[in-house]
């Protein structure tokens, strides 16, 4: 209990922080993130429980990576993380999950991500911002990956990249639970305004 409400104020004071450095008001930023402004409020004040859509809203419409609303300040040159260290942002119902282990630093960050995905079960992702790559690396099992309608068989040892800007979703497929390591290419400066 006590992790949780350390995340959160950690979560609430780089919210924040971001909106004020982006200049943005409470109004504007619930406006363009399509977030209620009373759920940012909250959220600005360390209450609720945001779920992973919601920090990729914010986070794209402020223009940084969903880890930059997540983690507190650097922990020096060389940062290693385990799985169960990083508590997953997204839990589905039959147990897949979505973990976000780091984020590189620097003008073009790339977000890295444990995904489990269990038999058709599936996690449906708004489209990003323009210029937002996503790459998807199977390494055991298989899944479907839907991008804008589209569907494509991702086996274990292959490897499939898109522009995130199209609807796109992410299915269990096979009988076997299905692991992947996802990155989340970001471009260098702010997300343009929705």
């Amino acid at each position: 209990m006590a992790e949780t409400a350390a995340a959160l104020r950690t979560v609430a004071h780089n919210v924040r922080a971001a909106r004020n450095r982006a200049g943005l008001s409470l109004d504007e930023l619930s406006r363009r993130a399509q977030i209620s402004k009373g759920a940012l409020v909250a959220l600005e004040k360390a209450q609720g429980n945001p779920n992973l859509a919601t920090l990729v809203r914010l986070a794209d419409t402020l223009g940084i990576p969903v880890s930059a609303l997540m983690q507190g300040p650097p922990e020096g040159r060389v940062r290693v993380v385990t799985a169960d260290a990083v508590a997953p942002l997204w839990t589905g119902e039959r147990g897949s999950q979505a973990r976000l282990m780091l984020t590189t630093s620097g003008p073009a960050p790339v977000e890295v991500w444990r995904w489990q995905l269990e038999p058709d079960e599936e996690y449906p992702s708004h489209p990003h911002h323009a210029g937002v790559v996503e790459t998807v690396n199977v390494t055991s099992g298989r899944m479907i990956l839907v991008v804008d309608g589209t569907e494509y068989a991702i086996e274990a040892g292959q490897t499939a990249t898109f522009n995130g800007d199209a609807p796109h979703t992410y299915r269990g497929s096979g009988a076997e639970t299905c692991n992947l390591i996802m990155t989340v290419h970001l471009p260098p400066g702010p997300a343009s305004a929705t």
